[in-house]
């Protein structure tokens, strides 16, 4: 991904969740289960945790939650996240 482009995704919160929406919708298409997209969504918070700095105060919240959250409760995290995503997508 470009540096552009992953600067327009990481602008805003609602950028970020336009993006993981349109990422969940294409892995439903797959046929991807929830739990699948949920190891997604773990995988992009884990990413964003060791390589960028929170833009927002949203993005702040989650990354303090992540960063003291055990594996477990961040799997839930993760579920909870793409739910919101979806619901934002709609």
């Amino acid at each position: 991904m470009s540096s552009d482009k992953k600067d327009e995704i990481l602008s805003s919160f609602d950028e970020f969740q336009n993006y993981l929406n349109d990422k969940i919708s294409k892995g439903e298409k797959l046929g991807l289960s929830e739990d699948q997209l949920a190891k997604g969504a773990e995988r992009v918070a884990e990413y964003l945790k060791n390589h960028e700095a929170p833009r927002n105060t949203e993005e702040k919240l989650l990354q303090e939650m992540w960063k003291v959250s055990d594996d477990d409760e961040k799997h839930q995290m993760a579920h909870v996240l793409v739910k919101l995503a979806k619901k934002e997508g709609n």
